[in-house]
C-alpha cells in the first residue's frame, strides 16, 4: 500500500523545511501556525487548509504550486 495524500505531504513539507534550514518552530512562527501543528503535517496526521499551504510556501521560498507537485510526485 502506498503513502497517502496526508503522508506524501508531510514528507515534503520536511524535505523542504530542512532544504530551507529551518525548524519545526520557526517554520510555525513564521508562518503563524502552532508548532505542534508542523509536527502532525509533516507526520501525515493532519492535512493543511488551502491558506496555510500558503503560508507554509512562503515562508519556505517556494510556490504553493511546487508544494503540491511534489506531493503528486512522492505519490508516484
Amino acid at each position: 500500500m502506498g503513502a497517502t495524500i496526508s503522508q506524501a505531504f508531510g514528507q515534503v513539507l520536511r524535505e523542504a523545511r530542512t532544504k530551507a534550514a529551518l525548524s519545526q518552530e520557526r517554520l510555525a512562527l513564521d508562518a503563524g501556525i502552532d508548532r505542534t501543528f508542523v509536527s502532525m503535517l509533516e507526520r501525515g496526521k493532519r492535512q493543511p487548509t488551502l491558506e496555510t499551504l500558503f503560508r507554509l510556501a512562503s515562508v519556505l521560498g517556494v510556490s504553493p504550486a511546487t508544494l503540491v507537485a511534489r506531493t503528486w510526485a512522492e505519490l508516484g
